[in-house]
């Protein structure tokens, strides 16, 4: 595997780390813009960009057992990612560690998932995306990143997936999904209501044990994340994503952030990518901590 810079204060080893960073440069689904196979990398660099210690915590991410395996192979094709993706995780979850995936197009996202264990505590996807991802297959792939909510339901259940923020959708996807069930929050709701009730509203929803957060980027507006590959005006704002984030950290136990695509500004997005990372990092410990 490539070992590109590594996140920042990733400075354990892979025995002692609580939390395990795994870069996936892959886009081949991209279906507009170009470029989130950049996003690992850029997403590391600009980690280094921020204090270790955490003002609203208290905590030391520094102090944090952190490692960084580097990137994936760059794959050729949507099924080869997808294995790929698995065979990296399985070993992670099933030492109990806590994977930080960074994309990479969406479609980097279902095998996040499929590499959880069976029989392990139920796990519950709280999905942030502009767009709903469930078509059952997009320009012939089923493994499009236009697929990827819909993939992760059949891993699942539609009852353990929320999608959050979602604004843009095909009449396809809502004819589907009015026998299959998956719920939404839609970006309109999130501004009519306010962040804390949506939020709430999403975590009554899934009953599950444990949870994974999946951050399409482009969830974020994008007058505050530009580099993205599908960018959809009327989105969620950065301390919205943070609020969820936080709110989800007593029960979370895996991340993924993708659909950076840093050619499209000047490492904003990036930077902010980073930026929650390290909360998810920091809140976990928190709550892991008692504090």
């Amino acid at each position: 595997m490539a070992r590109p810079t590594t996140f920042a204060d990733a400075s354990s080893s892979y025995d002692e780390a609580d939390f395990v960073v795994l870069g996936v440069p892959f886009d081949r689904t991209t279906s507009f813009r170009p470029g989130a196979r950049f996003g690992p990398d850029a997403i590391r660099q600009h980690s280094w960009n921020f204090e270790s210690f955490d003002l609203e915590t208290g905590l030391d991410l520094a102090e944090a057992k952190v490692h960084d395996l580097g990137n994936t192979d760059e794959f050729g094709s949507a099924e080869e990612m997808v294995r790929g993706v698995r065979d990296e995780l399985r070993p992670l979850y099933r030492a109990g560690k806590f994977p930080i995936v960074l994309g990479g197009d969406h479609a980097c996202a279902p095998p996040s998932v499929e590499a959880y264990p069976d029989g392990a505590p139920s796990l519950g996807i709280l999905y942030l995306d502009a767009h709903l991802d469930f078509r059952s297959s997009y320009l012939g792939d089923a493994r499009s990143h236009a697929c990827s909510s819909r993939r992760i339901v059949e891993k699942v259940g539609a009852r353990n997936v929320v999608v959050l923020g979602v604004r843009s959708v095909s009449r396809e996807e809502i004819d589907d999904n009015r026998s299959i069930g998956m719920p939404f929050v839609t970006a309109h709701e999130i501004a009519r209501d306010g962040i804390a009730a949506s939020v709430q509203r999403a975590l009554n929803m899934l009953k599950t044990e444990r949870l994974y957060v999946s951050l399409d980027i482009d969830a974020i507006d994008p007058a505050y994340a530009a580099a993205t590959g599908t960018p959809e005006p009327f989105g969620l704002t950065p301390r919205d994503v943070k609020y969820v984030i936080d709110q989800a950290a007593p029960r979370l136990v895996g991340l993924d952030i993708m659909e950076v695509s840093p050619p499209y500004d000047q490492g904003n997005t990036s930077a902010l990518a980073a930026r929650l990372a390290r909360e998810a990092i920091a809140r976990v410990l928190q709550s892991r901590r008692g504090r």
